[in-house]
């Protein structure tokens, strides 16, 4: 039995159904719900690029707005969940925050693509389940 499920999430359909997927699981688990802000989301597309604090702040908001609602989630179930905001790039992020907070479980979400769309977007759980030190279950 899992003792720590890490959930990441963005703000996709799919990662409420990972979300659900795990409060349904794992309920007497300590689960974490993690989003992570890539650099890339935050640089202004001009020529040349730009860091942009305004669109950072906008992503910071956006985050703990889309944390809040997955803890309200939890809560309507009858669990309690922790939340973590980190900064990086998204599959190494996750990779990484499993290892530093001893989660023995992820969690994650996928949209499924397949073919050129796959290769050309990545998949940040195809790269997770690659690299990941501990178990991961993908809920589509």
């Amino acid at each position: 039995m899992l003792q720590h499920v890490l959930v990441p999430v963005d703000h996709s359909t799919q990662a409420r159904k990972a979300l659900a997927f795990a409060l349904d699981e794992y309920p007497e688990a300590e689960i974490t719900v993690l989003h992570v802000i890539s650099p890339t989301a935050v640089v202004a597309v001009s020529d040349p690029a730009v860091w942009d604090d305004r669109l950072l702040e906008r992503k910071q908001e956006e985050a703990e707005e889309l944390l809040t609602e997955m803890q309200d989630e939890a809560k309507d179930r009858g669990v309690d969940v922790r939340t973590e905001l980190v900064y990086g790039r998204t599959p190494q992020s996750i990779i990484e925050y499993a290892g530093e907070s001893d989660a023995d479980g992820i969690v994650i979400g996928s949209h499924g693509r397949t073919g050129f769309s796959r290769v050309v977007l990545g998949s940040v759980a195809e790269t997770v389940v690659r690299r990941s030190p501990v178990p991961v279950t993908v809920v589509r």
